[in-house]
C-alpha cells in the first residue's frame, strides 16, 4: 500500500518552514483507498516567491486548521503505507520535521518518482514533474497545489509501476526509515575485511578514499565505524561503496603508514590534527630498525640514515644486514622525514624493538 503525497510550504530556511497545504491520497497500486486534503496555518508568513509559485497567500490560511489539528489524520491515513512522492526526500523531510515539532517520532518507508523516472524512462530531457508529464502525456491541473500535484504524481507511478517488468527496480527503491539498505550494504561489505593488523580505506562511488583508519583487527574497526551514530560516521556509512585495506604486521609500521597516507590523501571525513615534530636526533644516526612482519617468513624494515627515516617496507628472512643497496630498492620511501622521525623516535621511546641494525 502507497501513500502520494504533496506537500506545499512556505520557504524559508532550511527545516524552519512551515507547511500550507498538504494532499494525500491513499493507492493500493490500482485505484485510489482513501484521501486527504486540506490546507494547514504554518503559524509563520509565507515567502513572497512561494506566494507568486502556489498562489496560497497569508490571508487564505488565516483560518486553516494547525498542523496539530490534522496531524491525527495524517498518522492514520499513512498508517503501514509507504510514502511516494515527486522528490520523496523533502516531502518526507517537512513532515518528519512538523511531527518532531509536535514530539512525534514519525518515520516512514519512501519512494521517490524523480528516481524512479530516471531508472524506468531514461533519456528524458527534464524530470521535473511538470515537464515530465507533458512529455508522457499525463494531463495535469493546479500546478504547485498540492491536490494537482499529488494526482498527476500517481498518474507517473501507475506507468512507472507497469514499466517495472520484473517488479525488482521499484521495490530495491525504497528507501527504509531505518536505513535497512545501508545496514545492509554495510554487512555485506563487513563480511569481506578480515581480522589483521593494518590500514582500511573506505571508498564512495567514485572511487575516491574518502576516510582512512587503522587498528590491530581490521574487522574490529571498520565495524566499530558502521555501529557510531556521530554526523561524520553516519555520513561515511551513507556514502560507503567499498573498503579496501593493507596489512601492515606491526604497529611502527600502522602508524607510518596511516599518517603518511592521510598527508597524501587527505580524505575529507578524517581529522587532520597535525602532530609536533620533533627535533631531537636518535641515539645513533645510521641504522635499521627490524620488527615483525605481515606473514611468518617476512621481516619489517626502517631505514634511519643521517639521523633521517629514508624509507620502510618488508624483506624475507634471508635477507643479509649487509645488502643494503637491496634493501633500499625495496623500501617505500618517506617524503616528511620530520613527520617519521617523531612517529619512529615515539615508538621507540615507549615499545619494545625486536632488533637494531646499526652500520
Amino acid at each position: 500500500m502507497y501513500a502520494i503525497i504533496d506537500i506545499e510550504t512556505t520557504g524559508g530556511k532550511f527545516n524552519e518552514e512551515g507547511i500550507t497545504e498538504i494532499a494525500i491520497y491513499k493507492f493500493d497500486g490500482y485505484a485510489i483507498v482513501d484521501q486527504f486534503i486540506s490546507l494547514v496555518n504554518p503559524e509563520k508568513p509565507i515567502q513572497e516567491f512561494v506566494v507568486k509559485l502556489t498562489g496560497i497567500n497569508n490571508k487564505m490560511l488565516r483560518n486553516a486548521p494547525k498542523f496539530y489539528e490534522v496531524a491525527k489524520r495524517i498518522v492514520e491515513i499513512t498508517k503501514d503505507v509507504t510514502l511516494v512522492a515527486h522528490n520523496a526526500e523533502f516531502d518526507s523531510r517537512i513532515l518528519k520535521t512538523e511531527f518532531d515539532r509536535l514530539g512525534f517520532d514519525y518515520q516512514k518507508n519512501s519512494l521517490c518518482t524523480v528516481e524512479l523516472s530516471r531508472k524506468l524512462i531514461p533519456n528524458e530531457k527534464s524530470y521535473s514533474l511538470g515537464k515530465l508529464c507533458k512529455s508522457l502525456g499525463i494531463p495535469m491541473s493546479d500546478r504547485h497545489r498540492a491536490t494537482g500535484d499529488a494526482l498527476a504524481t500517481i498518474q507517473l507511478f501507475k506507468l512507472l509501476l507497469e514499466k517495472d517488468n520484473n517488479k525488482e527496480i521499484i521495490q530495491n527503491s525504497i528507501k527504509y526509515f531505518d536505513n535497512r539498505e545501508v545496514k545492509d550494504k554495510m554487512n555485506s561489505i563487513l563480511e569481506t575485511i578480515p581480522e589483521q593488523m593494518g590500514i582500511y580505506y573506505i571508498h564512495n562511488a567514485e572511487g575516491k578514499v574518502i576516510f582512512i583508519g587503522r587498528g590491530k583487527n581490521l574487522k574490529s574497526e571498520v565495524n566499530k565505524l558502521f555501529l557510531k551514530q556521530s554526523k561524520r560516521a553516519l555520513k561515511i556509512q551513507d556514502k560507503v561503496k567499498n573498503v579496501t585495506y593493507e596489512f601492515t604486521g606491526n604497529e611502527l609500521f600502522n602508524r607510518l603508514k596511516y599518517y603518511i597516507e592521510l598527508e597524501t590523501l587527505q580524505p575529507k571525513y578524517n581529522f587532520t590534527k597535525k602532530k609536533k615534530n620533533t627535533s631531537e636526533n636518535f641515539a645513533h644516526s645510521d641504522f635499521i630498525i627490524q620488527l615483525k612482519g605481515r606473514e611468518i617468513d617476512e621481516n619489517a624494515m626502517v631505514l634511519i640514515e643521517k639521523n633521517q627515516v629514508i624509507g620502510f617496507g618488508f624483506t624475507n628472512l634471508s635477507f643479509q644486514e649487509s645488502q643494503l643497496d637491496i634493501l633500499k630498492s625495496k623500501l617505500t620511501p618517506i617524503e616528511n622525514k620530520d613527520l617519521a622521525k617523531t612517529i619512529v623516535k615515539n615508538y621507540i621511546k615507549n615499545n619494545t624493538v625486536s632488533k637494531i641494525i646499526r652500520f
